[in-house]
C-alpha cells in the first residue's frame, strides 16, 4: 500500500509540459536563422544552402550582400521559457519561391513572430498580411542591425499599418535575453488573443 501511495505522488508531481509551436517569419537575409539559434537550448536544425549566381536574379539582396546562405525548407530550434512551457520554433524561408512552405509549417501554430529590417521594411509586409488572412496572432521585432537606422517604434507601426492590438518590439537577433523577449511577448499576445475567443462560460 505504502508504495501505491508514493507512485501516485509521483505521478501527480511529474507533470509534462506545455509545448507550443511559433514561428519566426519575415524577408530574406532579416535575421530569423540567427534569433532561433540564440534562444535555442539545442543545437538548432538548420537548412541552409550557399547563395548561387543562377539564383542572384530570383533572390534580392540589396541591403544584405554580405550574405551568401539562404534558407531553403526552416530552421527549428527549442526553448523552455518555463518549467511547464515549451516553445517549439520554426523559421521560415524568406524569398517568396519557398513560400508554398508556409501554410504546412504554420499548421498547428500559436503564433509567430514577423522580423524586420528598417533598411528593408518593405520585405516583410508579405508575412504580415499572411498571418492578418490567417487570424494567427503574432508580434512585429525590429531586428536593430548595427548600420541601420533607428526609428521610433510609432514610426514603423505607421509605415506597417499595424492594428493597435499587435505588440511590436525593437530587438538584437543575435543576443538570448533579446531574442526571449520576443517570444515572451508573442506568447503571452496568442494566449491572451485565444482567451478572449473562448465562448463565455453559463
Amino acid at each position: 500500500m505504502a508504495f501505491g501511495r508514493f507512485d501516485r505522488r509521483r505521478k501527480t508531481s511529474a507533470t509534462e509540459p506545455v509545448a507550443l509551436k511559433i514561428l519566426v517569419a519575415g524577408g530574406f537575409g532579416v535575421g530569423k536563422t540567427t534569433l532561433v539559434g540564440a534562444v535555442s537550448e539545442i543545437r538548432p536544425l538548420r537548412t541552409e544552402e550557399a547563395l548561387t549566381e543562377a539564383g542572384r536574379p530570383v533572390d534580392d539582396t540589396t541591403g544584405v550582400e554580405g550574405k551568401n546562405t539562404t534558407t531553403v525548407a526552416m530552421d527549428f530550434g527549442r526553448i523552455t521559457l518555463r518549467e511547464d512551457l515549451v516553445l517549439y520554433l520554426f523559421g521560415t524561408p524568406g524569398q517568396d519561391r519557398f513560400w508554398f512552405l508556409w501554410d504546412e509549417l504554420a499548421q498547428g501554430a500559436l503564433g509567430a513572430v514577423v522580423l524586420a529590417d528598417t533598411r528593408r521594411l518593405q520585405d516583410c509586409f508579405a508575412a504580415v498580411d499572411y498571418f492578418e488572412r490567417r487570424g494567427i496572432s503574432f508580434a512585429v521585432a525590429v531586428n536593430c542591425f548595427d548600420d541601420a537606422e533607428r526609428y521610433s517604434a510609432e514610426t514603423v507601426r505607421d509605415a506597417l499599418d499595424l492594428d493597435p492590438h499587435v505588440p511590436l518590439v525593437m530587438c538584437d537577433a543575435r543576443d538570448r535575453e533579446s531574442a526571449k523577449e520576443v517570444l515572451i511577448a508573442v506568447v503571452s499576445h496568442a494566449m491572451q488573443r485565444a482567451s478572449e475567443r473562448q465562448p463565455a462560460a453559463t
